[in-house]
């Protein structure tokens, strides 16, 4: 047996996953335990569940790898120093980063958080470049034989954007794009511009650009990143101040904050920038636009150009800037690939599963044989477990056998009610697919005020997504290509949009969820009533939380069943409904911990 743990670390979304003889055994971030969005800092919970969950010991490890390599792209460095100088501030914050994730410190934190001495751990540590962990996260778990990958972020180790080719279980870089140059820089600066200045906001410009018209401000969104004769793209500096000032970060604990990296130049190009909470006006809404209309244009351009100089058929995608779900929905109709995989974690805590898998395929040349189809790879509970989280916080729950929960949970949706549905293993990444989800009935228009109001108190230009059948989504939308990660947005089809107003975004799209029966039965199940009882074999899902991590206990999904206003909560085959009386006396006991 060769076991192999991989980290993000010291970085946004830390995170830990177990590779087992080249199968995924567990993966999880770290913010699902101590329960800080976006936690950077070391993954000291989530390593130590992983061994937990496959019932190993920390001696029983033989690999440790982190998705992090300070001394790669050592030459790029070298001549960007020269040519530009850094402050000894900012210089002096990043040599002690990247001090935390050499060999000797990592053992060292990680026998801390394992509870075991130093040396005890027989472990071999690595340091896998950033952008190779992510391309190893989407090739070697895809399906593909074959593949052109392509990575793409703000930066890791130096480089934004990483193109490589992978056949059989290894993986050749082709090209990098460096520092200063970066999609995500782009992306991230514009959305510090339009008021959205924290980490991961860049979700939430992705679902305002379709309110606005991106013809007027797209030539000045092309000032700023330009696309190049060799299929790649360079940043107008002018604009941007991270090369000069480098970009002050807070990547050791709790939540990850990054400065504004745009300059003075782009305030003179497009007027002053938005105050956070302010109203949004037109011109916002058509700032958005254009920067979202600027990516996919670079964005396609880049793939587009790769499909042609590869002539690959195959596309695997990682790095934050792939969960640009509306940019992914054009590749496969808009260049020459075929098939296309996204890793579900593309961000960086996808990079843990990507380091062990380097490891596993690249270094010890391990076969290949494992496909990630779900991301189904956190912690899960069992029925004493989810009695046992009732009982404490003094609930009681009916419990059903399938024939009659999956019926009853139907009729609940089809009737108006909002659903936390809590099943199985916790996914791993950033969407909530069908095992930690909040659940509606999408036929109705006033079901994202209701869930707005109600439960996620978030803003009311952000769509929320649909999940349906796999086999029955090109009936309902223009591709029946397999989106399982929610990870693509789709047009749905004339004449079917009115029929599902909740899920269906002001353009006519939908970042959908495709559900196989294989990949997760019980959703796809519950999914198959619902259709039976209304003739749409779709549901709004929504991640079940309340401005906080995903909820991964039984007793943070209660939590937040009592301080929300959901009407039906399923743990498991236990339902449990709301009783006013009841329920605000255990949402005192809960917020007080006196349960």
């Amino acid at each position: 047996m060769t076991a192999i743990l991989g980290l993000n670390a010291y970085h946004g979304d830390a995170a830990a996953a177990l590779v087992i003889d080249g199968e995924l055994a567990a993966a999880a971030e770290e913010e699902r335990f101590n329960r800080i969005k976006h936690c950077a800092g070391f993954p000291a919970l989530a390593a130590r569940w992983c061994l937990e969950d496959a019932g190993l010991r920390p001696e029983e490890l033989d690999h440790v790898a982190v998705g992090r390599d300070p001394s790669a792209n050592a030459g790029a460095k070298l001549a960007a120093v020269i040519r530009r100088p850094p402050r000894l501030s900012y210089l002096g914050s990043r040599l002690r980063n990247a001090g935390r994730v050499g060999a000797q410190s990592l053992r060292g934190t990680l026998a801390s958080a394992l509870q075991v001495p130093e040396d005890s751990l027989r472990a071999r540590f690595h340091a896998v470049e950033h952008h190779q962990a992510h391309v190893a996260s989407a090739f070697f778990p895809s399906p593909f034989e074959e593949a052109a990958i392509v990575s793409m972020d703000g930066f890791g180790d130096f480089a934004s954007t990483m193109l490589a080719l992978g056949r059989g279980n290894r993986f050749e870089v082709t090209e990098r794009v460096f520092f200063p140059h970066s999609l995500g820089i782009f992306y991230t600066a514009l959305t510090q511009w339009l008021g959205f200045p924290h980490y991961g906001d860049e979700g939430k410009v992705m679902g305002l650009a379709p309110y606005g018209d991106p013809a007027r401000l797209l030539p000045r969104m092309r000032e700023l990143v330009a696309t190049t004769d060799d299929g790649l793209f360079a940043l107008d500096l002018d604009y941007f101040t991270h090369h000069r000032d480098g970009v002050a970060m807070t990547w050791r604990s709790g939540s990850p904050e990054i400065g504004r990296i745009y300059s003075r130049r782009l305030e003179e190009l497009l007027g002053p920038a938005r105050e956070g909470g302010s109203e949004l006006t037109e011109l916002h809404h058509d700032v958005a636009a254009a920067l979202q209309a600027r990516l996919e244009e670079v964005m396609l351009h880049l793939v587009g150009s790769f499909a042609a100089r590869s002539r690959a058929r195959n596309l695997c995608l990682a790095g934050g800037v792939a969960l640009n779900a509306v940019a992914n929905g054009r590749i496969r109709p808009e260049t020459a690939f075929e098939e296309l995989y996204v890793q579900p974690a593309a961000g960086d805590s996808g990079t843990a599963v990507g380091a062990a898998f380097h490891v596993w395929n690249q270094q010890l040349r391990g076969t290949r044989g494992f496909v990630m189809n779900h991301a189904s790879f956190g912690p899960a509970y069992d029925e004493q477990a989810i009695g046992t989280a009732l009982a404490d916080a003094g609930l009681e729950g009916a419990r059903l056998e399938d024939e009659s929960l999956y019926p009853a949970v139907a009729e609940a949706l089809a009737a108006g009610e909002v659903v936390g549905w809590f099943q199985g293993r916790m996914e791993f990444g950033p969407r909530a697919l069908g095992n930690r989800s909040i659940l509606a009935d999408p036929r109705r228009a006033e079901m994202k005020d209701i869930l707005n109001s109600r439960i996620k108190h978030r803003e009311s230009f952000r769509p929320f997504a649909p999940s349906i059948r796999a086999e029955a989504t090109g009936e309902w939308f223009d591709q029946s290509y397999a989106s399982p990660f929610m990870v693509l947005v789709y047009n749905l089809l004339p004449g079917k949009r009115e029929l599902v107003p909740a899920i269906t975004h002001i353009d006519g799209t939908g970042r959908l969820q495709t559900v196989e029966q294989d990949a997760n039965p019980r959703f796809h199940r519950l999914l198959g009533a619902f259709e039976q009882l209304t003739g749409v074999p779709i549901l709004l899902n929504t991640s079940f939380n309340e401005n906080e991590p995903i909820v991964m206990s039984p007793q943070e999904a209660i939590e937040t069943f009592a301080k929300t206003r959901m009407d039906l909560l399923v743990l498991g085959n236990y339902l449990v409904r709301r009783d006013v009386a009841a329920y605000s006396s255990s949402s005192a006991a809960l917020a007080t911990g006196q349960e």
